[in-house]
């Protein structure tokens, strides 16, 4: 493996980041581009030409990090509710034959709970729980060095009765995600100061 390198991808609510990644979790090349989310066509056009445009001969697999409960049985995205992706395409299977390379898919909140535990904050744990906020709410678990692979979503735990819609196609009301995200952080500021202001405006 010394020289080989695997292209990560992070696809958002917002935006893909995209890296050629080495065996010590060294990001180098790394491009961010917008997320279609037009159609299920357009982001999969998208994420092709995140890889093509990184892609070289040092490079051995793929890896993608996705929004979404992932079935690592058959490489599918499950219930996907930022971006236009759903159970009808077998991902892992749809990259792998585009690309002639090894594909690994996670849910991008454990992607990054795994990343931090070897290479980040808790490399000195055996347990952990990572919160990631974006576009939406996640949540990774790090159990005696083994990542927990489950229905984690901590974005969608119901913290109010009743309360906020959720957000893009989840139907549910009073979860987490519509009160802790950089689109709800917006919503609120502009409930409260009035239409001009934005997330960016407000750090």
């Amino acid at each position: 493996m010394d020289g080989k390198r695997v292209i990560g991808v992070d696809l958002g609510g917002t935006k893909i980041l995209a890296g050629v990644v080495d065996r010590d979790g060294q990001v180098d090349q790394r491009r961010e581009h917008p997320t279609p989310v037009t159609s299920q066509d357009d982001l999969l056009a998208g994420l092709d030409a995140a890889v093509e445009e990184l892609r070289d001969d040092d490079v051995v697999a793929l890896g993608f990090g996705i929004p979404s409960p992932i079935d690592q049985r058959t490489g599918r995205a499950q219930q996907a509710v930022n971006i236009p992706l759903d159970e009808s395409i077998d991902f892992r299977g749809r990259m792998a034959e585009r690309f002639g390379l090894p594909v690994g898919i996670e849910n991008d909140a454990n992607a990054a709970a795994y990343a931090e535990f070897h290479f980040g904050a808790a490399r000195e744990a055996r347990t952990m729980v990572m919160l990631t906020l974006g576009s939406g709410c996640g949540g990774g678990v790090v159990i005696d060095g083994e990542l927990y692979r489950g229905w984690a979503e901590f974005g969608h735990m119901v913290i109010e009765y009743d309360g906020l819609p959720c957000q893009g196609t989840c139907t549910g009301r009073g979860h987490l995600e519509p009160y802790v995200t950089g689109f709800a952080a917006t919503k609120l500021a502009q409930a409260a100061f009035g239409p001009a202001v934005d997330a960016h405006r407000l750090v």
